[in-house]
């Protein structure tokens, strides 16, 4: 089972969730490149695909409830 099924499991409000905490995440990660406390800084790019993934499945939740309209 990839990340995104992860993802699609959960539900409309848990995702909202979780996208708010990984960004936070994201923050705390790029203060931490910034200041040069980062050893490990692939981190970076696996978050922000995680977050990018999450977006994806809520923009794709909207649009099916929306019946598709937009293109």
């Amino acid at each position: 089972m990839g990340k995104a099924d992860q993802y699609r499991s959960l539900s409309d409000e848990e995702l909202t969730a979780r996208i708010a905490e990984t960004k936070e995440e994201l923050f705390r990660l790029r203060v931490q490149h910034a200041t040069l406390q980062l050893t490990d800084t692939s981190q970076l790019r696996h978050v922000r695909r995680g977050v990018a993934r999450m977006l994806t499945i809520e923009r794709e939740r909207a649009l099916a409830a929306a019946g598709g309209e937009e293109a």
